[in-house]
């Protein structure tokens, strides 16, 4: 029997339920299958730190081992659902079938947890476990943690990319603590850079202007110079973007740095800040810039002897991202290596150096980075959308598909996962399963014309030409660019008898990108209408 769980967050804050439930579980599957937790060391030592006795670390990055100032990357907020759905795998192999597990208080509940039930309910059958919660009940008692024991909190919330809890205990730690000062400089540091993961990109300038008003020390401006710089920078909506203000915060940063009296510190800030004057090139599309911002910042790293393991390897892993866009790939997939060697438990570079041996067609070397990415963490449902993608162009069709499920599986939410299996579906013949696909992912983006040329297919295999026209219609208009839609638009006008108007919009996708099927579909379409030398050549093209 599992006891009823509290998931107030005040008492500890986050992963509250999950820890909970691992305290009674982990003990018990060990007893009955050490490689179900082992293969699960992550998750379980993450969520309940308490367990680490119980769990050695078996998959350990680079950071674990580095003091504070040198543990400078901050998980993305996507971090969270990779750790929901291994401990809800391990949940569901862990609990035996029938049992339940009643939580409360789950209105106030940190948003780990709201997100690993919310995993849970949708992964888990009802008959394996049964989940009941209440939004109500009991207070916990006030907070009396000190600032010691509030900062580690922090810092753990803001090491494993627990970013609601970071800014809200961050912010508790802010008030308790004189402004200005080495610890409340701690507290804000660590509250603003957690704002700014979560988007909440107004909150975190407000703190780095407390910082500014609150402090004379010249490490700390900087700091904020960056932190305020990067929040334009790195803003997800492009519209959003002022590269004009980033560029006088970072420009302000390296100013400061460059004057800080510490050697060692200064080709630390420097380089770190010429590395994010690199990002702003890069928005503005100037590579060339942005690769020899990245280079002085490796030269300077250079300084720094065996310390900033971490430095190094971000700056390694963008100047191949540099030389791969400039076409140097020899050199970035060095680069790349270069940088899994530093920290091979670290899966990001595995895939982007998978991504670039997959454009070189070096297919294998690829499918196997993948799947290394697979094996250094929690699910990663980039890494099974990448797989997908590869033994899609390998024909594995069917394996294809059973990525792309994984990928949907893991992360509903994830768009192009059902524009790929929708038209892999489509193209197989199975259309109610690609309708299905196509409905669910214009419902997270209604218009895409990806889904819509898809939709616009499946309308003309069921001879729904007029919803078919308005469905591809859509498309071209929504994306010009876009020759799958043009093609299949060019299937419809000639099974609509416009064969003049199916020639034009295969003629487009041509232009646009020439496939075999393209030419064939338009050689029919020229021999009906009489023009066979044409079709002929088209016939050869194809």
């Amino acid at each position: 029997m599992i006891p009823l769980i509290d998931g107030h967050r005040r008492p500890r804050g986050p992963y509250t339920v999950a820890a909970a439930l691992l305290r009674h579980l982990v003990p018990r599957a060990l007893e009955r299958d050490g490689e179900l937790v082992a293969a699960h060391d992550i998750e379980i030592r993450a969520a309940a730190p308490e367990l680490a006795g119980l769990v050695p670390a078996r998959r350990v990055t680079i950071d674990a081992g580095l003091p504070d100032d040198e543990r400078i990357l901050v998980p993305a907020p996507r971090r969270t659902l990779r750790l929901a759905n291994g401990l809800a795998e391990f949940f569901r192999d862990a609990v035996r079938p029938g049992e339940t597990i009643a939580v409360c208080n789950t209105a106030e509940a940190d948003p780990t947890d709201t997100e690993l039930l919310d995993v849970m309910t949708r992964r888990i059958p009802p008959e394996t476990l049964t989940i009941l919660s209440c939004s109500g009940g009991p207070e916990p008692p006030p907070d009396t943690r000190d600032t010691g024991e509030l900062w580690e909190l922090v810092d753990r919330c803001t090491r494993d990319g627990f970013l609601h809890a970071a800014a809200e205990l961050g912010e508790r730690g802010m008030a308790r603590t004189e402004p200005g000062g080495r610890r409340w400089w701690r507290f804000a540091q660590r509250t603003a850079t957690a704002l700014g993961g979560l988007g909440r990109t107004a909150e975190a300038r407000a703190v780095w202007d407390q910082v500014r008003a609150s402090s004379q020390d010249p490490a700390m401006h900087a700091a904020a110079a960056y932190g305020t710089a990067m929040l334009d920078a790195r803003h997800p909506d492009p519209e959003r973007r002022d590269l004009g203000r980033a560029r006088r915060w970072i420009n302000e940063a390296i100013a400061i740095s460059g004057l800080l009296p510490d050697p060692a510190e200064r080709a630390f800030k420097l380089g770190f800040d010429r590395n994010g004057l690199a990002l702003i090139e890069l928005r503005h599309g100037r590579l060339g810039a942005a690769l020899s911002l990245v280079e002085s910042a490796i030269e300077l790293a250079g300084q720094l002897g065996e310390r900033h393991p971490l430095h190094r390897m971000v700056l390694l892993a963008n100047r191949a991202q540099l030389l791969a866009a400039l076409g140097h790939v020899k050199e970035a997939l060095e680069d790349y290596t270069a940088a899994i060697a530093l920290d091979p438990a670290f899966p990001d570079h595995y895939l982007e150096r998978g991504n670039l041996l997959f454009k070189l067609g070096r297919h294998d070397e690829a499918l196997g980075d993948f799947e290394r990415a697979m094996r250094a963490g929690p699910p990663l449902p980039e890494a099974h959308y990448n797989r997908a993608e590869l033994r899609t162009v390998r024909g594995e069709i069917d394996d294809a598909l059973a990525d792309l499920g994984r990928v949907i599986e893991l992360d509903p939410s994830y768009l192009d996962a059902y524009i790929n299996r929708a038209g892999l579906l489509a193209a197989a013949g199975r259309d109610e399963e690609a309708r299905r696909d196509v409905t669910a992912g214009l419902a997270l983006a209604p218009g895409n014309p990806h889904l819509l040329t898809v939709l616009g297919q499946l309308e003309t295999a069921a001879g729904r030409l007029e919803e078919a026209r308005a469905a591809l219609d859509l498309a071209v208009e929504s994306a010009p660019g876009l020759a799958t839609a043009w093609g299949n638009r060019g299937v419809l006008r000639y099974a609509a008898g416009d064969l003049e108007g199916a020639v034009a919009d295969l003629t487009r996708a041509i232009e646009l990108q020439p496939e075999p099927d393209l030419h064939a579909n338009r050689a029919v379409a020229l021999r009906a209408l009489g023009r066979e030398a044409e079709a002929e050549a088209d016939d050869r093209l194809a």
